[in-house]
């Protein structure tokens, strides 16, 4: 598989951040005397931005007003905490630095608030691995929209066909192929295997490294 570049989703694919994620937004609930959510529910509410998010985590009927409060708590609480039990999955750091090694360009797209999306990668990610990071930014369309996925791809001058969309959710597979590009579910992340099939992704690996045996950069 010849990719000349590689985007990946940020949540469930290079970090394992559930814990600072429903811990902040428990902690919102409470705030706004709302029911609480187990780990495994915010598994399923994460990955289509933040609002989406406090949309599925408060009682149904909540009204826009409400639902926008909470966003905007989320954020000043998360802002103190949100490295809480934060880690790259493991083998990411090997598969980035062999990434590198075969000269492959290296980006970040994600649905999370771009300035925690920045926040994160300098913290884990620091020496300019990534050539391109973005999270959702006010003015364009959050994932599965395409547009900030070809945004990239023009950064770094690389056909879209030339380049791998790696997520562990649907929305990361239909985000890739809307693009144009290939694409590659991840086992390890917040979704199930059966979410990813069902969106017929090029391959799914269920180990980093495994990504290595799928991709040769060719310059």
């Amino acid at each position: 598989m010849e990719v000349l570049s590689i985007i990946f989703d940020l949540d469930g694919t290079l970090l394992d951040t559930i814990d600072g994620l429903s811990d902040t937004v428990n902690e919102v609930m409470q705030d706004f005397n709302f029911p609480e959510h187990s780990r495994a529910a915010y598994k399923n509410f994460i990955g289509n931005g933040l609002n989406k998010l406090i949309e599925r985590a408060v009682p149904q009927g909540t009204s826009t007003e409400t639902i926008e409060q909470c966003c905007n708590a989320f954020k000043r609480l998360y802002a103190k905490s949100w490295k809480s039990n934060c880690c790259p999955y493991a083998g990411i750091n090997d598969m980035l630095a062999e990434l590198q090694k075969r000269r492959v360009n290296l980006a970040v797209l994600s649905n999370k608030p771009h300035e925690f999306t920045k926040l994160f990668v300098e913290e884990y990610f620091p020496g300019n691995i990534f050539q391109a990071v973005f999270g959702q930014r006010e003015g364009f369309g959050k994932k599965p929209d395409p547009a900030v996925a070809i945004e990239i791809a023009n950064m770094l001058q690389v056909n879209t066909h030339k380049i791998l969309f790696v997520g562990d959710s649907g929305v990361d597979i239909q985000t890739g192929k809307n693009a144009q590009m290939k694409t590659a579910g991840v086992s390890w992340g917040f979704r199930p295997v059966e979410e990813l099939l069902e969106n017929a992704p090029d391959l799914i690996i269920n180990h980093p490294l495994e990504l290595l045996d799928y991709v040769t950069a060719t310059r």
